[in-house]
């Protein structure tokens, strides 16, 4: 599986689409993504909250509760296999293991019931066949990596018993703990305040070097992806709408909603007298998708044909994508 470039794809997908089934209809939540992912890439997810970001990697994990939710097309293939047709055991053995994955809020995501020492040795345990006392010092090895002081004595404590940033770093060393290749971050930092984030964005991106891991980091802060990622995905209402290394994006957004959102950013070279722009309106109801471009009724270049039919992702650039019908330099038609 090598890409054009010559480097080995490690994640290939193709057309997901995941929905759920609620008492108002059907929520179309994925709609068709795809994108490949290169071994040891750091690559960026961005949008607004709802726009699919999340559902995508979950998706991918098969941590989709079904029913409500049901995957209903495309591929998914890791090193060529494809995680949505696997067994569920054979799932299982993938994540934790092959693709980790950190969640937005660690205190949610640990057991409050468990000691840190139980729930960090488990997938040790479980995916490396150690014993309880290799896993033990691989515990403390791990949580010494993420910064975690007087590492023996914490062991024993409980989620509740750190604060927000030792409990990120906590599910960071968990992630790792089995040398997985793909690191899936879904706003880690969200929930945490600006020095905290980043001390965690520096700490992923220096464990990911150590390891040789790729990242895809889930966000909704341009400002993070711009440190963190090399190459970004913007989403919109269960679309990728634009995709492109990171220089790029931020030089030739060709997209009128990255622009937008290019535009909402603050800027360093910036002056006082700039005003930062929101996108007016909302996004669009996922029940009852448009027909044509979801982003029509925020966008302030929508022609007649953005009504009516949805652009597909063309080739801006080799290494840049972007499904739009309007030039976002000039307002006119492609």
């Amino acid at each position: 599986m090598k890409s054009d470039n010559g480097w080995k794809n490690i994640l290939e997908v193709e057309n997901l689409a995941t929905r759920f089934r609620t008492q108002d209809g059907l929520v179309h939540a994925v709609n068709g993504v795809s994108f490949t992912m290169r071994e040891g890439e750091k690559l960026g997810v961005v949008g607004e909250s709802g726009c699919g970001k999340s559902v995508t990697m979950l998706s991918l994990m098969r941590l989709i509760p079904q029913p409500p939710g049901e995957i209903y097309g495309g591929k998914a293939m890791f090193w060529g296999r494809d995680l949505l047709t696997m067994s569920n055991d054979e799932i299982r053995s993938v994540r934790g293991s092959q693709i980790a994955m950190i969640f937005q809020d660690p205190m949610t995501s640990l057991n409050p019931v468990l000691t840190i020492q139980h729930q960090l040795t488990e997938p040790m345990l479980q995916h490396l066949g150690m014993t309880k006392k290799q896993a033990r010092k691989r515990a403390i090895e791990m949580l010494e990596k993420v910064g975690i002081p007087e590492v023996e004595k914490r062991l024993k404590d409980y989620p509740h018993q750190f604060s927000g940033g030792m409990r990120q770093r906590v599910m960071i060393a968990m992630a790792l703990s089995c040398n997985p290749q793909v690191l899936i971050a879904d706003e880690p930092t969200t929930a945490l305040d600006v020095t905290i984030q980043a001390q965690i964005i520096d700490l992923v991106k220096r464990l990911a070097a150590e390891f040789g891991m790729a990242i895809i980091w889930i966000t909704h802060d341009l400002g993070v992806v711009a440190g963190m990622a090399e190459r970004v995905l913007v989403m919109y209402a269960g679309f990728i709408v634009e995709e492109a290394l990171v220089e790029e994006l931020y030089a030739t957004p060709r997209h009128p909603y990255t622009k937008a959102l290019l535009r909402s950013l603050p800027r360093v070279d910036g002056t006082r007298n700039e005003k930062l722009e929101s996108i007016k309106g909302l996004p669009p109801d996922l029940i009852a998708l448009p027909k044509g471009c979801p982003f029509a009724a925020r966008c302030a270049m929508v022609k007649d044909i953005c009504w009516v039919e949805n652009p597909q992702l063309i080739n801006y650039a080799p290494s840049h994508k972007f499904a739009c019908w309007v030039n976002v330099d000039t307002g006119d038609l492609l």
